[in-house]
């Protein structure tokens, strides 16, 4: 989200809740989290660009869930902002994250199904039953998101350990490592 629609602190904490979704729905899940991070550039005095990536590894992952985590950013974003009294129109809009959702049509593609928006195609799902299934699992899971949320505003940068540290979430281990 525009930092323009909030303001830089607000915003950035927008940010951490987006990459948080995404983070703690892939370890519970049971993907493996690298880690999830915010960049914040000041390409002008007084403008703040946002930006986030959560790096996982989905190797033999299940790829409706793959495409849930993927939703989840945006659905945590937008919970965060009716959470804390932020939420219009406008500022729901702007979480959308188009670049998300065409990255799970590809992953769920990868594995011989169907991802659509707008209707079922056969054999598949719509982004909107992703969606559902996501917001599902972010509603059991929302104090884990938020405690991820904010200390990655806080740190910029969180692990995967971290993560699990902090929310009591198993962590896959890297693969090839020993147990």
């Amino acid at each position: 989200m525009s930092s323009s629609l909030l303001g830089y602190e607000a915003a950035r904490l927008g940010m951490a809740f987006h990459e948080a979704g995404h983070a703690v729905l892939s370890m519970a899940y049971g993907f493996r989290v690298v880690s999830s991070e915010i960049d914040a550039r000041e390409p002008e005095p007084g403008r703040w660009d946002l930006g986030g990536v959560t790096m996982i590894s989905v190797r033999d992952g299940n790829p409706w869930a793959f495409a849930a985590q993927a939703a989840a950013g945006t659905l945590a974003e937008v919970r965060y902002l009716m959470a804390y009294g932020l939420w219009t129109p406008a500022r729901a809009a702007a979480c959308d994250a188009d670049h998300d959702r065409r990255h799970a049509v590809d992953v769920v593609a990868l594995a011989g199904l169907p991802l659509a928006c707008g209707h079922v195609p056969p054999g598949g799902k719509s982004w909107a039953q992703v969606r559902g299934m996501a917001l599902r699992k972010l509603g059991h899971l929302w104090r884990e998101v938020r405690t991820v949320a904010h200390a990655l505003d806080e740190a910029g940068t969180v692990t995967g350990e971290q993560i699990a540290a902090l929310t009591g979430l198993a962590h896959t281990p890297r693969a090839g490592a020993e147990s």
